[in-house]
């Protein structure tokens, strides 16, 4: 049990971290003309500017939803899955 929890939670660390790893090497990337393909990004969702309404008379739901990934990201998320792999083989 413990075993799992200390898995679940080095996953957790790993993907966070290639996800914000990912996000900075885009927006440094994003100026360079070489480099600026890491910083091609697809939004998918509902936007949040114009969410969808739910409307009950007594009150009113917003819901809006939007994930936002960019090249970076794929490529460090990627990487910080095999890190993962590698370095907690013995948890």
């Amino acid at each position: 049990m413990k075993e799992n929890f200390k898995r679940t939670i080095a996953f957790l660390f790993f993907l966070l971290a290639g996800i914000v790893l990912g996000t900075v090497i885009a927006r440094v990337c994003s100026g360079v003309p070489y480099l600026g393909w890491l910083a091609y990004d697809m939004s998918v969702g509902i936007d949040t500017g114009a969410p969808v309404i739910l409307d009950l008379i007594v009150f009113r739901l917003a819901f809006g939803f939007t994930l936002s990934v960019n090249a970076a990201q794929i490529i460090c998320v990627i990487a910080a899955l095999i890190a993962y792999n590698k370095t907690c083989k013995g948890l």
